[in-house]
């Protein structure tokens, strides 16, 4: 997912040289517009987690990294996975860069744009953002503010399959007055605002109505650090420095490999022998593992959001209409039955080490964190109950069919196809515990596992959860909290839902709720941060009481690397990468 996915957890002492201390509650974003400024940049840069070396960085080097999904693209218009934003982070940039405080620092602009320093406009609907001078593309055009233009406008271009258009639609122009200077201009303020741009391209990318053939969706022009020199699908992809890269002497490193692994297992393997140096986003069932591997660290930084599994509440059907309700999970009482059937502790302990905490729901941390929110219990009778209100009988074989259910024809019987994507053992492994738990309550459910291409692929993939023909689907996803606004309209806005017109839709779970959509219209042109997390936390729990989604826990994602790597800072509100031009190799 785009951003993407985020979790809250203790961070691993034992195992670096210098703990990586919590950073502190992120502190209530102040208002853009009218009284006060928006939140100030940290002035220092966090420090590396690892003790600094005797001797300074030495410049050379390749360093190999692992991860255990494919990417299906390199444009960030286009995808949604997660894996690709941890490619990206490499060779893409933005005009700020998130920082493991929780605060925003300048990366392509020279500064965080405020009331005080010019950058916002009195009412906060005009943004302007004065960008660094003599910045380069990797191929050697300058980069300038018709490439912020040319982001923004390729990004609303119709019937091209873009991912999300959620806060660009409401940008009225972006205006170029001179080429390091841009002036973004709102029809209304929007409260995401420094959550745009987070990734610009560049205008040579191609025409935005042929986007779907770009070469750049495989080859993509970039400001950051590295540029990709070879791509072998499923395979590798082979970074190298950009030289042009604008920070002097950087990146240290010559080359860095991203190798694509089947599964985590298999990471593990190569980390323990050395073949790699790093691991991506490995989960906390695997430490055991990690403790007894000489000269390997791990470390985990507190995350957003985590695990759930998103149910369809529309028919399961190609393509799904949302008018239609799900013959089975139409009905909430059933998937409440669903969600009350499953002992999440039970995951958590037997597989997790009892290291992460159940998700309560979609706001789990930060300013923007709703506490009144509790994680739905573990209630095998009450889980009965609803459904046997619901109209679903236990059969002569213990499985439920259908009598006098509100959506499915008498004899139905209750069973459900369960995904996930495959090769994440831990994600096999719960839906084992899973599948024991609703067999316990009359439910039958059945795996059909795919590669995350699939499983959180786009509309033109075919992937089932953009078409609605699936039932249950499990993965990790996020809203942003620094500000929540830009991911809660994907996930949760009827404007969302996905179709033949709108396939970058991400409302999978076919959600739809009057009530919410005027909630996120308002909240998105609320300028009081204290307002807009009242009407968050509303959305929240009309979403809690909804049931689209079964939360399972607070994801326990770490990295791990090699003990030579120097300079890598965990940040669980960044990518693995995102300081990538500081690495450098003992």
């Amino acid at each position: 997912m785009r951003k993407p996915i985020l979790f809250l957890l203790a961070l691993v002492a034992l195992l670096v040289l210098v703990a990586c201390a919590a950073p502190e509650p992120t502190k209530a974003p102040v208002a853009a517009p009218k009284a006060t400024e928006v939140p100030k940049p940290t002035a220092a840069a966090p420090q590396p987690t690892t003790a600094p070396a005797a001797d300074a960085p030495k410049r050379g080097g390749k360093l190999t990294m692992a991860i255990w999904q494919s990417p299906t693209t390199l444009n960030p218009l286009l995808g949604t996975q997660t894996v690709m934003n941890e490619v990206l982070i490499y060779i893409l940039d933005g005009m700020l860069r998130d920082q493991p405080d929780g605060s925003r620092a300048p990366n392509l602009a020279k500064e965080v744009p405020t009331i005080q320093n010019g950058g916002v406009s009195a009412d906060g609907k005009t943004i302007t953002y004065k960008l660094k001078e003599g910045v380069l593309w990797s191929d050697g055009a300058p980069f300038t503010c018709e490439d912020v233009q040319f982001t923004w406008q390729a990004r609303m271009t119709p019937g091209v399959g873009v991912a999300s258009t959620a806060g660009f639609s409401d940008v009225e122009t972006v205006e170029c007055p001179n080429p390091t200077t841009a002036i973004i201009k709102y029809k209304n303020f929007y409260a995401g605002y420094l959550n745009l741009f987070g990734t610009i391209i560049p205008k040579s990318a191609g025409d935005p109505k042929n986007m779907k053939t770009w070469a750049y969706n495989r080859k993509p022009i970039g400001t950051g650090p590295f540029k990709v020199q070879e791509w072998i699908a499923d395979d590798h992809i082979t970074l190298v420095r950009n030289e042009n890269y604008r920070e002097k002497d950087k990146p240290y490193l010559d080359q860095i490999v991203v190798r694509i692994v089947p599964n985590v297992d298999v990471g593990l393997q190569l980390i323990a022998s050395g073949e790699i140096d790093m691991l991506w986003s490995i989960t906390l069932d695997t430490t055991p593992q990690l403790d007894k591997m000489p000269g390997v660290k791990y470390s985990a930084p507190p995350r957003d959001g985590g695990e759930r599994i998103f149910m369809n509440m529309a028919e399961n059907k190609d393509p799904a209409d949302p008018t239609k309700p799900h013959l089975i999970l139409g009905d909430v009482k059933v998937r409440q039955a669903l969600a009350l059937a499953i002992n999440k502790q039970r995951i958590i302990d037997q597989l997790l080490s009892g290291k992460v905490a159940p998700l309560p729901g979609e706001l789990n941390n930060g300013y923007f964190a709703c506490t009144d929110i509790k994680p739905v219990p573990y209630d095998v009778a009450q889980a009965k109950k609803l459904l046997d209100e619901a109209g679903w009988i236990a059969g002569a074989d213990g499985i439920r069919v259908s009598k006098g259910a509100k959506y499915a024809p008498d004899g139905t019987r209750l069973r459900l196809k369960y995904s996930t994507t495959s090769g994440n053992k831990l994600r096999e492994d719960a839906q084992t515990l899973v599948m024991q738990d609703f067999k316990a309550v009359g439910v039958e459910a059945y795996v059909e596992n795919a590669p995350s291409s699939v499983v959180i692929g786009t509309w033109e993939a075919n992937s089932p959860r953009r078409h609605g023909n699936f039932d249950l689907v499990e993965y990790s996803t996020s809203v942003d909290s620094l500000e929540p606004i830009g991911g809660l309209i994907n996930t949760f806005a009827t404007s969302s839902l996905p179709s033949e017109k709108n396939k970058g839709g991400q409302n999978v779970s076919r959600f739809s709720d009057p009530k919410v959509d005027e909630l996120l219209k308002q909240a998105q042109t609320e300028p009081d941060p204290a307002k807009r997390k009242t009407m968050y936390c509303q959305v929240a729990q009309s979403v809690h009481n909804a049931y689209p989604a079964i939360y399972l826990y607070q994801a326990g994602n770490a990295y791990a690397y090699r003990d030579r790597l120097q300079g890598w800072i965990a940040n669980g509100n960044n990518s693995m990468g995102w300081n990538a031009q500081n690495w450098w190799l003992k």
